[in-house]
């Protein structure tokens, strides 16, 4: 069968195996270069888990683990396999991808696909740890997931994006045509904020660490960090001041915590780190962001600051997490890895081309074709020697 995108409310809905597979291996290329370049020392991160490791930053990371640092790597994602005739979600085949090259270049690696929220698979990653005779140095915790089931209680929470107080409005662009419109949001309740922190929140990370911990899983010195973001001024009142930041609030006054309780029992520590705002499944439905990062990637891009994904991870790690001296934060406990984005010159530019913008001056003042690059290729299509006239013969493969 022959794959084209299928694309729904800025969402792409299918994915093209061999296109995913073909990132993966781009990715593994960068970090291979960085390490050679950066002459990183194998053995000083020797096991990791990274829960939400199919995509985006999660992904990023275990490749950059693996493949820059030579870790033994377990990753956890919930994702849609694919069937000899029906697809299965991007990550599905990212996780096929990544596990092929790490035994290809005889890197241990488990991926399990199953509910990170659940006691089920916080069991299994407990078990596989042992049978595979590691301990963690390194605890990612990047999950982006809409709903969340209490493994206590049972209860599903919900998730949702919306600001405080008054209705949100602010515009943005569909990255396949160009065509710029206005999206909105209602104001949330109480009780969707509460849910939307029960989901997106600390709690769950904390539990993943408290029970890695009680189980004697985790390294003399282990360190977890959990990805965030801040982003611009004008998008505060969707996302760092909405039901989203609440979230991440929570988030980072949990990272203080485990802070103080990993230092004392075992020497370990606990960041948030506030990433780069990049294309994602998320991102792309937020009013305003689609259209913000366009513009963005223009600016970065004529400095040559730009980063994807594998960019800016290889960085946190090699310039942030292991330098051999103490981890940099700001004076709330945050790794600022989006100083390049928020360089001051860099966001006034940005401001300057938002607030000209029409239909017809995008091409000169957005980069609409990398940012359509990239909402593209984390499903695998446009993304180059990939033929996409080309049969794919069956689609539980890469």
């Amino acid at each position: 069968m022959i794959i084209k995108p299928m694309i729904r409310s800025n969402i792409c809905i299918n994915a093209h195996p061999a296109g995913c597979a073909a990132e993966v291996d781009r990715q593994i290329a960068y970090v291979r270069e960085k390490a050679a370049e950066k002459h990183i020392e194998k053995g000083k991160l020797k096991a990791a888990l990274v829960l939400g490791c199919s995509t985006g930053y999660g992904l990023a990371s275990r490749i950059t683990a693996a493949f820059e640092y030579g870790a033994s790597t377990v990753g956890v994602s919930f994702e849609k396999e694919g069937t000899e005739s029906r697809g299965g979600t991007p990550g599905w085949y990212n996780n096929l991808a990544f596990d092929r090259a790490a035994a290809d270049a005889e890197l241990p690696s488990v991926t399990i696909n199953g509910d990170a929220f659940s006691d089920e698979v916080k069991a299994r990653v407990i078990e596989t740890a042992k049978i595979m005779g590691i301990t963690f140095d390194l605890v990612v915790y990047s999950l982006a997931s809409p709903v969340r089931t209490d493994p206590e209680t049972g209860e599903l929470y919900k998730s949702v994006l919306k600001p405080f107080g008054k209705p949100y409005s602010g515009q943005t662009v569909d990255p396949m045509t160009g065509k710029l419109s206005s999206m909105s949001a209602e104001p949330a309740t109480e009780e969707e904020a509460a849910q939307t922190v029960k989901v997106m929140g600390g709690e769950d990370w904390e539990l993943w660490i408290t029970q890695l911990s009680d189980a004697n899983i985790l390294s003399d010195g282990c360190i977890t960090v959990a990805y965030s973001y801040i982003g611009p001024a004008l998008s505060h009142a969707i996302y760092r001041d909405g039901t989203i930041g609440g979230a991440k609030k929570h988030l980072e006054k949990t990272a203080r915590e485990m802070d103080a309780e990993l230092k004392k029992d075992m020497n370990g520590q606990a960041f948030v780190s506030i990433n780069k705002g990049l294309v994602t499944r998320s991102s792309a439905v937020i009013p305003i962001i689609p259209l913000y990062l366009s513009v963005l990637f223009a600016v970065m891009k004529e400095r040559g600051t730009h980063e994807g994904c594998i960019e800016q991870i290889e960085r946190l790690f090699t310039e942030r997490l292991y330098t051999g001296g103490p981890v940099p934060v700001d004076g709330d406990h945050l790794i600022r890895i989006d100083d390049w984005e928020l360089d001051p010159e860099v966001q006034k530019e940005v401001d300057r081309r938002l607030a000209m913008i029409t239909e017809e001056n995008l091409p000169e003042y957005a980069d609409l074709a990398g940012y359509r690059h990239d909402f593209l290729a984390a499903n695998g299509f446009d993304v180059d020697g990939i033929d996409y006239e080309a049969d794919v013969a069956r689609l539980d493969t890469i």
